[in-house]
């Protein structure tokens, strides 16, 4: 979920805390499996279940060359490596979770599948056409220049490519509650409208294969599961404030001040 500007992700604690909880349920990096870390590792709504339904939704396939755009610790990453049996790439601008993200992949035996690189997804370092699948999941809204975002996903992008989206938008409702997950000011939140950010892919060079709206849906899952006990490996172990800030965006979401976009575009051809 980590992109450009000023968002403060970096703790210096993420590795600490996620080794201190995994202690705590009798877990040690020497002796993981993947699905030990299904709470923990999806650092957007839904998480896992998110995750399942975009890779699904993106039919991603092991031949597909993958990047995991804005990757956090890597958690999708993992998921499509270990499920799919695809290679990826995973880029994010914060050197912690990047730091993270590769530690992880070696405990759960896919260091070897997911090539991790610190990276602004408005500037990625790779070769046009060289990727079938970007991935990019809660990371539009800390860019405010989201057609250079858009831009370099079609450049990376081979003919045909998909991208594969799970993001937060405006709703009319207001602003924002904050603090959410991915800001504690105004200043770090950088939301459109379903139709802006529609607008926005389509100038980059994008058409819609699926466009789904899941607004009322994920709020009362994420509702229901917040209202129940919370397991001991969760992205609380290393979000800061998370309990308040899941709470906010569950608000946001019933208020109609963000809405959840679920959506798999088609590279057009030149």
């Amino acid at each position: 979920m980590t992109t450009s500007t000023d968002q403060p992700y970096a703790t210096g604690l993420t590795r600490s805390n996620i080794e201190r909880a995994l202690a705590e349920v009798g877990k040690h990096a020497g002796a993981l499996q993947a699905s030990d870390l299904a709470m923990l590792e999806d650092f957007h709504s839904l998480g896992r279940l998110a995750t399942v339904a975009l890779i699904d939704l993106a039919d991603v396939s092991p031949s597909d060359r993958v990047l995991d755009a804005g990757a956090g610790i890597g958690g999708t990453a993992r998921l499509i490596a270990a499920d799919r049996g695809a290679r990826v790439t995973a880029v994010d601008l914060t050197p912690e979770y990047c730091e993270v993200a590769k530690w992880l992949n070696d405990a759960v035996g896919l260091g070897d599948m997911i090539e991790v690189r610190v990276a602004d997804v408005t500037e990625l370092p790779f070769e046009d056409g060289s990727f079938d699948v970007v991935v990019s999941q809660h990371v539009q809204m800390n860019v405010a220049d989201k057609a250079r975002l858009y831009a370099e996903a079609r450049r990376v992008l081979a003919p045909g490519g998909r991208l594969a989206l799970w993001d937060a938008t405006a709703g009319p409702g207001g602003p924002l509650r904050l603090p959410v997950p991915w800001a504690t000011s105004p200043e770090q939140s950088h939301l459109v409208t379903p139709h802006r950010l529609a607008e926005l892919l389509r100038e980059a060079g994008f058409a819609p294969a699926h466009w789904n709206d899941l607004t009322e849906p994920a709020e009362q899952a994420m509702r229901q599961f917040l209202a129940g006990e919370q397991p001991p490996l969760g992205l609380h172990v290393f979000v800061p404030d998370f309990a308040d800030k899941a709470a906010n965006l569950v608000r946001n979401l019933a208020e109609d001040r963000a809405r959840l976009i679920q959506a798999v575009l088609l590279r057009r051809q030149d």
